[in-house]
């Protein structure tokens, strides 16, 4: 157990401490306590915990956890601008920036679409953005290089034109995703050629500008998009629906008064 340790230790000082990526993992880790903090507090307010304190007000005005992680975020980075910190201090702010970023992204949708649309369809953006911004850092931090080219070595990059029509293919696998319908993919791609790969072969998403272009005389391919994109959405809603909580429901039609029941 103490040699595990030992390894467990070494290779952080390693991999993160010594190429100086520790504050992107403490931003990271901001970012991640930070939603999760917020969105379980919401939860526990809408469910009406009562040893859970409710939603913060002030002269009858609600205010929002994103006014507390914009502030959050000016402080940390207007310190962390005019002050010159190394060491904790530059980790501590970096971890503080990413708690104000988790605030933030956790109410995105409600930026905007500027109303409350926090338990909504259209709240989902949030949750939306949180994972981009959860791997946007991700990457930064285990220090992937677009489009697969980290590993060339010295001898290899003297082969400028292979390099470059390996970025060509991996960026037209990455364009070809995202046009068929799947973001997620088309931005893993960029350091993942293989989901480029995978992305570019299977079948696209019904609503997506390539089924409009190539599927509009392929009834059986628009039929089988639709079934797998259905099966597919059901299964990200229940994933979304763990994170972020269930939705309202939906409110009533609206119905003419004259108009009998």
């Amino acid at each position: 157990m103490a040699w595990s340790w030992s390894w467990l230790t070494h290779s952080y000082q390693e991999q993160i401490v010594a190429p100086g990526k520790q504050a992107v993992l403490l931003l990271l880790v901001g970012l991640v306590l930070g939603f999760a903090f917020i969105r379980t507090s919401t939860r526990l307010i809408r469910a009406q915990v009562r040893w859970w304190p409710g939603n913060v007000s002030a002269g009858g005005v609600h205010l929002h956890h994103e006014l507390f992680g914009v502030l959050i975020m000016l402080v940390a980075g207007t310190v962390g601008f005019a002050v010159r910190t190394d060491g904790p201090a530059r980790d501590l702010l970096a971890f503080a920036f990413g708690v104000g970023a988790g605030l933030v992204l956790d109410e995105f949708a409600l930026l905007l679409h500027l109303e409350d649309v926090y338990w909504t369809r259209q709240g989902r953006t949030s949750i939306d953005a949180v994972l981009v911004a959860v791997a946007g850092t991700g990457m930064l931090l285990v220090g992937a290089v677009p489009f697969g080219l980290s590993g060339i070595s010295d001898a290899e990059a003297s082969a400028r034109w292979l390099a470059v029509a390996g970025v060509v293919v991996n960026l037209s696998l990455s364009v070809v995703t995202a046009l068929k319908g799947k973001p997620w993919l088309a931005l893993l791609s960029v350091a993942v050629p293989l989901a480029g790969l995978l992305g570019a072969i299977r079948l696209a998403a019904p609503d997506s500008p390539w089924a409009r272009r190539f599927y509009r005389d392929r009834p059986d391919r628009r039929r089988r998009a639709t079934v797998r994109a259905r099966r597919w959405t059901r299964r990200k809603n229940r994933l979304v629906d763990l994170l972020g909580g269930p939705l309202l429901p939906p409110p009533p039609p609206d119905r003419h008064p004259d108009v009998p029941d």
